[in-house]
């Protein structure tokens, strides 16, 4: 009998993760054989949409440290591999690994923000710009930013650049002195930049938020930006990987000061059998040419042995967010 139960259980909780699992659910398994896609960002760009992701060092080739993957589709659903940014050679800044990538598009090319990876407190944020949104140019001032004063440690990851009040405002996760509160952080930089090191000025000497729910542990990181009437919303991952990251919202007027919409997440990690039980994090909120809104996130179950990449539109009432 207790046989029995126990298999009924089992199968309750794989039919339950069948039905709960999503549309899309993007999975690379180039580099460890099994899916392993993180931090989505995503363009539309002539004529397709092009996702922008964290791969894995590679398992057969010591030292490949993590790189960044580029996937392309034509519906927000299903898609297709079509390239890898890897470290450029000789270039001392990122030879340990790249990703966290975010992107704009500006005057007909592809702009990507990055960060190294493997360097502790010197992680910082890097720039290239693309013509056909594969193939990417390095800039000259590479890294182009990483944050100053005794708020934090100097690191700077998750980078999030947009266009508001005549400015483009650079989003970044940094951590404290000790290493161990994740927040965020705001440098802003003129309209005609060229995203030069040079252009970037920090905007503030503090956390413009930092982490004070529970479900928000020690970690507020993967800022993604979304404008509507005048004004930014912050879609942000709360908690670190699998603790279980959730994603919030908050919103500003100015693009420095900012509220939370809820004191709860927007976006919980999924029930025990579902796909994302162990985490639902790393958000990107897509606006489309045509205004509407998509969050992609990462997810799994399995403790971060896995991960997935999906997506769910978003709507709008009121000045507010929910789900479809």
């Amino acid at each position: 009998m207790r046989v029995y139960v126990l298999l009924l259980t089992c199968l309750f909780f794989s039919v339950l993760g069948l039905a709960q699992r999503p549309k899309m659910m993007y999975e690379d398994t180039s580099r460890r054989g099994v899916p392993f896609s993180k931090d989505p960002h995503v363009v539309n760009f002539q004529g397709r949409y092009l996702m922008y992701y964290t791969l894995p060092p590679r398992l057969d080739v010591p030292g490949s440290g993590a790189n960044i993957g580029i996937a392309s589709s034509k519906d927000l659903v299903n898609w297709l591999k079509v390239g890898e940014i890897t470290p450029e050679k000789d270039t001392a800044y990122e030879k340990n690994g790249l990703c966290a990538p975010g992107a704009l598009v500006r005057d007909g090319k592809v702009h990507l923000f990055y960060q190294t990876y493997g360097n502790g407190k010197n992680d910082a944020i890097c720039h290239a710009v693309s013509t056909d949104g594969i193939h990417f140019d390095r800039d000259p001032s590479n890294p182009i930013f990483h944050p100053t004063g005794d708020w934090n440690c100097g690191r700077a990851i998750d980078a999030e650049v947009c266009e508001f009040g005549g400015k483009y405002f650079l989003y970044f996760a940094t951590r404290d002195k000790d290493f161990k509160i994740q927040m965020q952080g705001v440098a802003t930089a003129p309209m005609n930049t060229d995203f030069g090191r040079k252009d970037w000025t920090q905007a503030c000497d503090k956390s413009i938020l930092y982490p004070e729910y529970t479900w928000e542990g020690e970690c507020i990181e993967g800022a993604s930006i979304a404008k509507k009437e005048n004004k930014l919303y912050m879609f942000y991952a709360g908690a670190y990987n699998n603790a279980p990251q959730q994603i919030g919202v908050a919103v500003s007027e100015d693009g420095l000061n900012w509220k939370r919409l809820s004191e709860e997440p927007f976006l919980r990690n999924g029930k025990p059998g579902e796909w994302n039980s162990s985490e639902s994090g790393h958000p990107h909120l897509f606006t489309d040419l045509d205004g509407r809104t998509y969050l992609f996130y990462q997810g799994n179950d399995d403790h971060g042995k896995t991960w997935y990449i999906t997506q769910q539109e978003v709507l709008w009432k009121d000045g507010k967010p929910y789900l479809k």
